[in-house]
């Protein structure tokens, strides 16, 4: 499926923002890295740090994969010639990746939930998600688990 992380020896390989709470709320199945469509101004602006992928999702429709609820916000320098803020933005992904992935979404329990927007040699890229929603008591097992090996590693390090 091609690369899930950013380069980081290319300088114009960086992290732009992140779900951070996708990892919490969902239990990840499986990652893809794809494009997106976008207009001039929406590039800038995702330049500046000014996009948020908290409340966005994924969805297939004739064949094509679309981010919903992703917020760019204006940018201040493109006056007249700006973009929406919250429209539907196309995903680019070959044909039998969207295949897989629609497969994979039409099970019952599965969403798909951008993880990260980075830039890939000067690129807007998207890292989508096929996850699983979690429930009250998985989070709160994960995190005891998390608590758990953060302890065993403190006491061993203590013991040395």
């Amino acid at each position: 499926m091609g690369n899930k992380k950013p380069d980081s020896q290319d300088p114009r390989s960086t992290t732009v923002c992140r779900n951070r709470r996708a990892r919490h709320e969902y239990e990840i199945l499986e990652e893809i890295e794809c494009g997106i469509v976008l207009v001039g101004s929406e590039v800038k602006s995702i330049r500046n740090g000014k996009i948020s992928i908290e409340e966005a999702y994924a969805r297939i429709q004739n064949g094509e994969l679309w981010l919903i609820d992703c917020d760019i916000a204006d940018y201040p320098q493109a006056n007249v010639m700006n973009h929406v803020s919250k429209r539907t933005r196309k995903l680019l992904l070959r044909k039998r990746e969207i295949e897989k992935v629609a497969e994979a979404a039409t099970h019952k329990g599965l969403t798909l939930v951008p993880l990260s927007v980075y830039f890939s040699r000067g690129l807007v890229k998207l890292c989508l998600a096929v996850a699983k929603g979690r429930k009250l008591h998985d989070k709160r097992e994960v995190l005891r688990r998390k608590e758990d090996t953060r302890e065993m590693r403190d006491a061993a390090l203590r013991r040395r």
